[in-house]
């Protein structure tokens, strides 16, 4: 960051730049093994080498501290060094890293609560920090992220993640209710906090969500991310806008927190299709719960689930596609074109 940028940084400014890279980088990080990962396994048998592209895709998500701090930097106009320093705290906060008998072990996201409360302490250092390093600044600014910044992270690491963990205790009471009443709360909970910092699969994993809870959850993710693309179509690209179910529509994270009137249409969307969903009894995993549509996840499970025949195939169809979709046009038409409660400009992202 020049003089410029540094001197015109607000807290607005920079916590909104932070959930935008964020945001981008989930889109980069996580895409690539939403798209192929359930193509690359139903082909294993006939092609090999699609494991490697799994691993590869695999890869790809564990880095997603690094590649959203990248793109941070970038929306912040950081310098190379100043760049590479926040990539590097922003992993050290993820958390996702072990040390197993003198080995580096990998594995997951990470927490990304604690990766965005990085990235932000990050950006306030190199605004403080400036350019007072000069000449030295290749030498110093590194160690001293890593021993300001990345300590820092590691030590609040623990501290974030009960937060996690204490909110999948609160959504575990969820599952005691009436089994439809449950799929309503269950779809608007996983619809609401996947777009927020909050990682649902995190949740879902940590309670071992089952059965129709874990169906109608990600039903209400697969509402949702129907409902944020038709509405913030006009505004973004047909690529983006699909983007919202094939990928995720944690996309959309900022401009929720910016604009809460956007969690109504979800909220309302989510808990139609999750009622129905436990209704008509659709389940799902631990690991399904978080992922809506993307990947075919979702739909995928169901069918293991015993929605294999052809009434079920039919079901899986309609909740997870033309259910949907009409939800999507019905809060587009209700909400930004008669109502005029949103605007398409609301929910538009520039990935340029």
């Amino acid at each position: 960051m020049d003089k410029t940028e540094t001197s015109t940084l607000t807290a607005h400014n920079v916590i909104m730049n932070v959930l935008n890279g964020l945001s981008l980088g989930t889109v980069v990080a996580l895409v690539p093994a939403a798209i192929l990962g359930n193509l690359m396994l139903a082909v294993k048998g006939i092609f090999p080498f699609a494991a490697n592209i799994i691993t590869l895709t695999n890869l790809s998500m564990v880095l997603l501290a690094s590649v959203s701090a990248l793109v941070t930097a970038l929306l912040f106009k950081m310098t190379p060094i100043q760049s590479a320093s926040l990539a590097i705290v922003a992993e050290l906060g993820s958390g996702n890293w072990h040390l197993v008998n003198g080995a580096f072990m990998v594995k997951g996201t990470g927490d990304v609560v604690n990766i965005i409360l990085t990235m932000i302490l990050g950006v306030v250092f190199l605004k403080l920090v400036g350019n007072k390093l000069k000449a030295y600044n290749v030498l110093l600014l590194p160690t001293l992220m890593i021993l300001i910044v990345g300590v820092i992270s590691i030590l609040t690491l623990p501290y974030v993640s009960s937060i996690t963990t204490a909110l999948g205790e609160l959504i575990a009471m969820v599952t005691t209710m009436q089994p439809i009443l449950m799929g309503v709360v269950m779809a608007i909970i996983f619809a609401v906090l996947i777009v927020t910092p909050i990682s649902v699969v995190a949740i879902a994993l940590t309670i071992s969500l089952g059965g129709i809870a874990a169906g109608s959850a990600n039903l209400g993710i697969v509402a949702g991310s129907f409902v944020l693309a038709f509405m913030g179509y006009g505004a973004n690209s047909f690529g983006t806008s699909i983007t919202h179910f094939l990928g995720s529509p944690k996309i959309q994270m900022a401009n929720m927190l910016a604009k809460p009137k956007l969690f109504i249409p979800v909220i309302v969307s989510s808990g139609l299709l999750g009622g129905l969903g436990a209704a008509l009894g659709v389940t799902g995993t631990p690991m399904s719960a978080g992922f809506g549509f993307s990947g075919l996840v979702g739909p995928l499970a169901a069918y293991n689930g015993g929605m294999n025949g052809t009434m079920g195939i039919i079901t899986i169809v309609i909740l997870f596609f033309a259910l949907p979709i009409v939800l999507g046009y019905l809060a587009r038409l209700s909400f930004v074109k008669n109502a005029h409660f949103i605007d398409a400009a609301d929910l538009r992202l520039d990935f340029e």
